[in-house]
């Protein structure tokens, strides 16, 4: 127990120790005046966007997402009716409806042919 308390605190000084040799007048330096720094109130030369950068933001996020539901809008019309499964035969069946409705076949030929596409 004693040996693992020792490394924790070995291990702190040693911290401590890096912490405190750190240079910290470097950072407190550049909290003085702007003069070769092009950093503050000039920030970008001047040419910064202001609210009309977060109109511009907004409407490119609402042009990303009205593009994205086009996307898949599109997607979802190329491959069917969404989530609607599509059984094999039930275009035949359609077909054979239209048969029989246009006179081409008779009643026990539709109910012969219907029942073997319901197989």
């Amino acid at each position: 127990m004693k040996l693992v308390k020792s490394k924790v605190f070995g291990l702190s000084m040693a911290l401590f120790s890096l912490i405190s040799l750190y240079p910290w007048n470097r950072a407190v330096a550049q909290g003085g005046r702007y003069e070769d720094w092009h950093v503050g109130t000039g920030m970008m030369g001047g040419w910064a966007m202001g609210w009309l950068g977060g109109i511009f933001m907004i409407v490119f996020w609402i042009l990303i997402l009205v593009g994205l539901v086009f996307v898949i809008r599109w997607l979802v019309q190329a491959h069917g009716k969404g989530g609607q499964s599509d059984k094999g035969g039930s275009r035949a069946i359609e077909i054979l409806r239209e048969r029989y409705a246009r006179g081409e076949i008779d009643k026990t030929q539709f109910e012969a042919m219907k029942k073997d596409l319901a197989d």
